[in-house]
């Protein structure tokens, strides 16, 4: 079903990194269970307060993100509740073992945050900037993967997401990131939603690509195409059923993405509708590139992460419905 007066275009009421601060702040407050593990980077997320605040709830490991995950999942042992934080390629590339074997195959309740995802690394560069880290957590059994599209998103799964089993990955950029939804919108693990209707086509988006879907939207409109936008919101469970309902009642589908094209969401959405439904599925991601420093504008035309780049892509797939 439609949700009415999402989006607003606007400038976010607070950075992300804020709302994560605030949000964390209040789930230690209230449940005592509750810690917070950080690999040296809690500057960049505005945790360190808490760090000063809640000594016996939060932890700086220190540049040991390997040791971190596995503090996390001795601690789950002792009863606790951990959230563990580092830059996106250091909490997946760097310890995917140990996030594999201490926390997936062991069975622990972790939730895992990657910040800086993708071109959101911005000057940090190629090393930073992570557009694998879908790729390697989808492989995790029973993993969840959630690409935040914006801080109202961020702040409902930090606490829904408290007592779920299994790894649980954030990946977030850690500021200019627009509001997307209203305060108080409710969201749940495999479940996406439908921000604008159309029956041309699906521009099915994650994270910050799902403001930049609506802005394609947008465009598209003026071009007399009526496509459906819709923010896929975990990336792993997958919402088949929206997926399928979108493959049958348009007949095209682009995905947009702020990681590689190979193994992310574009990835994901390929083989779901290969074998359930096939129709066309073009791809706007990465294109199996490293990453570089850069400003957000600079990058997002160096990878082709634009509205204008979605609008081409559309029309792509409506010649390939077309010749069907």
């Amino acid at each position: 079903m439609l949700e009415k007066n999402i989006y607003t275009g606007t400038a976010p009421k607070k950075e992300i990194s804020t709302v994560f601060s605030d949000t964390l702040e209040e789930l230690i407050r209230e449940d005592k269970s509750v810690i917070y593990i950080d690999a040296d980077l809690m500057a960049s997320m505005k945790t360190k307060r808490l760090w000063d605040q809640y000594p016996q709830q939060v932890i700086n490991t220190g540049i040991q993100e390997a040791n971190m995950v596995g503090v996390a999942a001795g601690m789950f042992l002792t009863g606790m509740k951990p959230y563990i934080h580092s830059f996106s390629p250091f909490i997946t590339r760097r310890v995917f073992d140990q996030l594999f074997i201490s926390i997936g195959y062991a069975h622990k309740s972790v939730r895992v945050i990657g910040s800086d995802a993708g071109i959101s690394a911005t000057a940090n560069g190629g090393t930073h900037m992570c557009f694998e880290d879908i790729a390697l957590v989808r492989t995790i059994p029973d993993s969840c993967i959630i690409d935040v599209s914006d801080s109202s998103m961020l702040k409902y799964f930090l606490r829904s997401t408290k007592e779920r089993p299994g790894l649980t990955y954030f990946r977030t950029a850690r500021r200019d990131v627009p509001d997307i939804y209203q305060d108080g919108t409710v969201f749940h693990e495999g479940q996406g939603k439908v921000l604008a209707e159309g029956e041309d086509a699906t521009i099915i988006a994650a994270g910050i690509m799902v403001a930049t879907a609506l802005d394609a939207h947008k465009l598209l409109k003026e071009k007399g195409i009526n496509a459906r936008v819709v923010d896929i919101v975990t990336i792993k469970p997958l919402d088949t059923q929206l997926v399928l309902d979108c493959a049958i009642s348009t007949g095209v589908i682009v995905t947009a993405e702020n990681h590689n094209i190979i193994g992310g969401l574009g990835g994901a959405i390929a083989e779901f509708v290969s074998e359930a439904n096939p129709v066309p599925v073009l791809r706007i991601g990465v294109q199996d590139k490293y990453g570089q420093v850069g400003d957000l504008a600079y990058l997002r035309d160096v990878y082709e992460l634009t509205a204008q780049k979605i609008v081409e892509k559309v029309f792509q797939g409506l010649n390939l419905k077309k010749a069907k």
